[in-house]
């Protein structure tokens, strides 16, 4: 789905408690530096994610960049294929960086025992291949790339969760550090999210940047009074 002429989003299933749930990954066009996707899904869609890009007109072959917003298996599922067959850079915020390379264990992993009790979940886990990330990207930096997009730090669903703000186009991508539903926005997932106190104080940050469209992974588009909408969540 074509958002503008810097951003498509591209929508992919996923298969969580008996129900199809829709992913939103954003694909960021830039003329000179190529594409790049944020975020990679679960294992096993790298097909899929080409599909999509492919759908729209354009060509995997053109993804040079991937970028990631933290460390959760929807996000990083299908990295390792996808980097193998583009030779894309991967970055990540500095602090999320250690969970997503396998160098410390996630914070987020269930316990054994409900492992055991979902052969399924634990089969998609033991499925995720690590891959190292190539560049890390400090909070409050301006990419060189996808058309100047700003990280910023949103720890609280993950200590090194990020969300990106395209400058140009104003449109917020919020990884996991918001949801929408049916273009209202809400809060992050709490169930799946460790610190609340810290996600919802990072919601917070949103408030100073101009935002006329919001992408949730969960949820997507919402564009009806965003910067309003932001508000009230940042202030409830």
């Amino acid at each position: 789905m074509k958002i503008n002429d810097e951003l498509y989003v591209l929508e992919l299933p996923m298969d969580f408690g008996g129900g199809i749930w829709i992913m939103n990954l954003s694909l960021i066009v830039d003329g000179e530096h190529g594409l790049t996707l944020v975020d990679t899904g679960l294992p096993g869609q790298a097909d899929l994610i080409e599909q999509a890009i492919a759908a729209e007109g354009l060509s995997v072959s053109d993804l040079k960049q991937i970028v990631l917003t933290h460390q959760d298996m929807d996000h990083v599922g299908s990295l390792p294929v996808l980097k193998e067959r583009t030779d894309a850079t991967v970055y990540a915020y500095s602090e999320e960086i250690q969970f997503i390379d396998g160098s410390r264990p996630s914070p987020k992993m269930p316990p054994p025992e409900r492992l055991a009790e979902n052969p399924a979940l634990a089969e998609m886990i033991n499925a995720i291949i690590r891959v190292p990330v190539d560049v890390s990207i400090a909070d409050g930096e301006s990419l060189p790339f996808a058309a100047g997009a700003v990280a910023i730090a949103t720890p609280g669903h993950t200590p090194g969760h990020m969300s990106l703000y395209l400058p140009n186009t104003k449109v917020l991508i919020t990884g996991d550090a918001m949801v929408s539903n049916n273009g209202t926005l809400q809060g992050p997932m709490e169930m799946a999210t460790p610190n609340m106190p810290q996600a919802l104080e990072s919601v917070k940050k949103f408030l100073d940047f101009d935002v006329a469209t919001i992408v949730c992974y969960h949820g997507g588009l919402v564009s009806d009074d965003a910067d309003g909408q932001i508000r009230r969540v940042a202030q409830s």
